[in-house]
C-alpha cells in the first residue's frame, strides 16, 4: 500500500455532462470494450467510489442490518477469492483467463448466501445496482485524450491507486494502460 495515492475527483462535466462522450461499446470486440472499462475505473474511479457511496448511505438508511450483512458477506467472498487465487494455482489461472466469469461468480456467490438470509433486495440495490452503474457507465463513456495519458502514467507504474490495486487483485493488470 506503500506510495498509493487516490486520484482527483473529475468534474461533473467530464463525468456525465456537456463535454462527456457516450457510445455503445462494440460487442463483438470483446478486448476493447474490456480496455475501455479497465481505463475508465482506473480514470474515474474517485467519481465512482462517491457515487457508490452515496447509493449506499441512502440504502443504508432505510435498511442499515441489512445493508450491513450484504456488504459483510461480499467483502468475505471477495477476500476469500483473492487469498484462494494467490494460494491455489488452478482459481488464480482461472482468475486470469476469465476475470468476468469470476466476478460474476463472486457476486453470484454473494447473492446465494443472501438469499438464505432473507436479505436479497437490499444486496440488489445497496451493493449490486451501484456496481451495475459503474459498470455501464465505465462501458459507454469514450476515453478522452486526458484519460488516456493518466492510464499511461498508471500503467508504468508511476502512479498507483486503489483501482490499479483492486484490477490486480482481480487478475486484469496486464490490460490496464493498454
Amino acid at each position: 500500500m506503500d506510495g498509493v495515492q487516490p486520484p482527483p475527483l473529475r468534474s461533473l462535466d467530464d463525468f456525465l455532462l456537456s463535454s462527456a462522450r457516450f457510445a455503445v461499446p462494440d460487442v463483438r470486440n470483446l478486448d476493447r470494450w474490456n480496455n475501455r472499462i479497465i481505463n475508465n475505473l482506473l480514470y474515474y474511479q474517485s467519481n465512482y467510489l462517491l457515487s457508490a457511496l452515496l447509493l449506499l448511505l441512502l440504502v443504508g438508511y432505510f435498511h442499515p442490518f441489512q445493508l450491513l450483512v450484504g456488504a459483510m458477506v461480499v467483502t468475505l467472498l471477495f477476500v476469500g477469492f483473492v487469498w484462494a487465487a494467490e494460494n491455489q494455482a488452478p482459481i488464480r489461472r482461472f482468475r486470469r483467463n476469465h476475470p468476468t466469469v469470476a466476478v460474476l461468480v463472486i457476486l453470484l456467490c454473494s447473492y446465494l448466501f443472501i438469499s438464505v438470509l432473507g436479505d436479497v433486495a437490499v444486496f440488489l440495490f445497496g451493493i449490486a445496482f451501484p456496481i451495475l452503474m459503474v459498470l455501464v457507465h465505465a462501458s459507454v463513456r469514450l476515453r478522452s485524450l486526458k484519460n488516456k495519458m493518466e492510464n499511461k502514467l498508471e500503467s508504468i507504474g508511476l502512479k498507483r491507486t486503489p483501482m490499479g490495486l483492486l484490477l490486480e487483485a482481480l487478475g486484469q493488470e496486464q490490460e490496464a494502460g493498454s
